[in-house]
């Protein structure tokens, strides 16, 4: 019966490599992968990013620690808050983005871990592991301000990644609090060399491949670029939300009979995209508008964070921002207009009177000309005249980027800015300032002040 399990989880284990990876690893993108979790020494509780690659998971990992800190800890706090409290929100963030990805009916959970030999921290927190972790120390390094040693790197790099997958076990439980005790009291696991790779995985595995493949749109697609490394829009889901799919529009759209999945409902943190200001994706407010001001900003490389303490900026949706979103899905081509016939269907969705005397007098009133179509301008006049707005016009925004070489002097901290909405309706957009860019697709009247010389950098 053992022998079976195990076969089960080296089927598991090799499946998801192919998901993630294609059919063969490349060691230079793999290398880029192989990091643990630390934080700057800077900013006690944000995550330090070695390389360029993994931030599809140390971005979503922090937007998760950010949210456990703006709960817990005030503005004033941050930079005194001890090594041993930042552990604890990384194993809090770590197991809620797991319980996220796990079956809400039957939740269980596949914690990958490594075994004991060349190298690796299996056990509890003990000196063995001690001893393993302080063969590398990515903190010390940075707080001489150099870059990663070449040496230092290659000797994290030694064990490739057929070694790597030839350890792995997986530890199965079905309560959450037994994979909080097992990363707690292993916390040096988290913080060696495949730290990052071993959270992936066991999201991977509580989730389980077959729904992974069910959602996401082409699963022949590795979800680990083979060339620059980039986590694919899928990842990137899979972290945030738990949901494995490819797009970002609220809840799944069918273009030309063909199913594309999206956001189901309100998520805990946020996502924004230059790539929605390039008209190559659109951002639904199920992302655009989550439970906590907390959004992972995507350029076209990189993942960073931008938060708030300002609650305001996530006051639940008001009636008229649920009638954009459910006119929207009628909509599916992103036109501004819907087919006539489908007024009932929509009045019917957001809870109006839709009996079919009442619809053929608003149909007649909207499409006034005949033309088989009502406008979402005319839609939201007619039923939704102009709410008062419940977002503050000056609030505090901070910036977090997880690379030494994108932050001033590489000094890996969280940037404050002061954000103000303009009265102005006309957006200036500006190809040389992408952060303004990417946060004009949430408040399009923005304007920022920034506590650098600089523009925080996306990339």
């Amino acid at each position: 019966m053992a022998d079976n399990a195990i076969a089960g989880d080296d089927e598991l284990l090799k499946n998801i490599k192919t998901l993630l990876w294609g059919s063969t690893v490349k060691e230079d993108v793999f290398k880029r992968w192989a990091q643990g979790f630390y934080f700057s020494i800077d900013e006690p509780t944000a995550l330090v990013q070695r390389e360029g690659g993994p931030c599809a998971v140390i971005a979503a990992v922090q937007a998760f620690i950010l949210k456990q800190l703006l709960l817990e800890s005030d503005v004033i706090t941050w930079k005194a808050i001890k090594a041993e409290k930042c552990d604890q929100l990384l194993v809090k963030a770590m197991t809620e983005i797991i319980t996220q990805a796990a079956d809400i009916q039957d939740p269980k959970y596949s914690v990958v871990h490594a075994g004991d030999s060349n190298g690796f921290v299996s056990g509890k927190d003990d000196t063995d592991s001690k001893s393993t972790e302080s063969t590398v120390n990515p903190a010390q390094d940075i707080s001489e301000g150099n870059q990663f040693n070449e040496t230092q790197a290659a000797k994290q790099a030694s064990l490739e990644s057929e070694v790597f997958h030839s350890q792995l076990r997986i530890f199965t439980t079905s309560s959450i609090d037994d994979v909080e005790d097992f990363f707690t009291e292993r916390i040096g696991m988290l913080k060696d060399q495949y730290g990052i790779l071993l959270l992936l995985y066991t999201v991977m595995c509580t989730k389980g491949v077959s729904e992974i493949c069910f959602e996401m749109s082409d699963p022949t697609e590795p979800m680990i670029d083979s060339t620059y490394g980039y986590g694919s829009q899928s990842l990137i889901n899979l972290m945030l939300t738990g949901r494995a799919v490819s797009h970002v529009w609220d809840h799944d759209q069918d273009i030309s009979g063909l199913k594309l999945r999206g956001i189901d409902k309100q998520n805990t943190v946020g996502f924004l995209t230059l790539l929605e200001h390039l008209r190559y994706c659109e951002v639904g407010t199920f992302l655009k508008s989550p439970s906590h001001p907390i959004w992972v900003l995507g350029s076209d490389t990189h993942l960073t964070v931008l938060f708030s303490t300002e609650k305001r900026l996530v006051s639940p949706e008001t009636p008229s921002e649920q009638a954009r979103r459910i006119f929207k899905r009628f909509d599916p081509e992103g036109n501004n207009f819907i087919a006539a016939n489908l007024l009932q269907d929509v009045l019917a969705e957001l809870g109006l009177v839709a009996d079919a005397e009442y619809v053929d007098i608003m149909r007649k009133k909207l499409d006034g000309e005949n033309l088989g179509i009502i406008l979402l301008a005319s839609f939201m006049d007619e039923f939704f005249p102009e709410e008062p707005c419940m977002c503050p016009d000056m609030f505090v925004l901070y910036h977090y980027n997880g690379l030494q070489r994108s932050n001033p002097e590489n000094r890996v901290k969280y940037h404050k800015g002061q954000a103000v909405l303009l009265e102005c309706t006309v957006k200036c957009i500006m190809d040389s300032n992408p952060m303004l860019t990417v946060l004009q697709t949430k408040w399009p009247r923005i304007e920022i002040q920034w506590d650098i010389v600089r523009n925080p950098s996306l990339n």
